[in-house]
């Protein structure tokens, strides 16, 4: 029988698309997007209304994950507006729970 001979073009093109297909496997999994926010005291008094309005719509004490998701904020943005509101003396804690004065 007779045996086919590769040439060095068709095998450099095998290794080439091979290791693409690794690459892009491992790279590709690994790849995250890094969110950059900067905070200044504008944004966290911006971060503050949105805790005061959610607790001022809500007319009860809430949890910081429930003004969280009434604000539309994530909960970090929810404890640095409520650490302004603290601050002021806006707000008042009792069992977990978070009210307006």
């Amino acid at each position: 029988m007779a045996e086919k001979k590769t040439t060095t073009k068709e095998t450099a093109a095998k290794k080439t698309t091979a290791a693409k297909k690794t690459t892009c496997k491992k790279a590709c999994a690994t790849k995250t997007a890094a969110v950059v926010v900067e905070y200044n005291a504008e944004n966290v008094g911006f971060k503050a209304g949105d805790v005061y309005q959610a607790l001022a719509s809500a007319e009860k004490a809430l949890t910081v994950k429930e003004i969280a998701k009434k604000a539309k904020i994530s909960e970090e943005e929810t404890l640095l507006g409520m650490g302004w509101l603290f601050k002021e003396g806006k707000i008042t804690t009792a069992e977990g729970k978070f009210a307006l004065v």
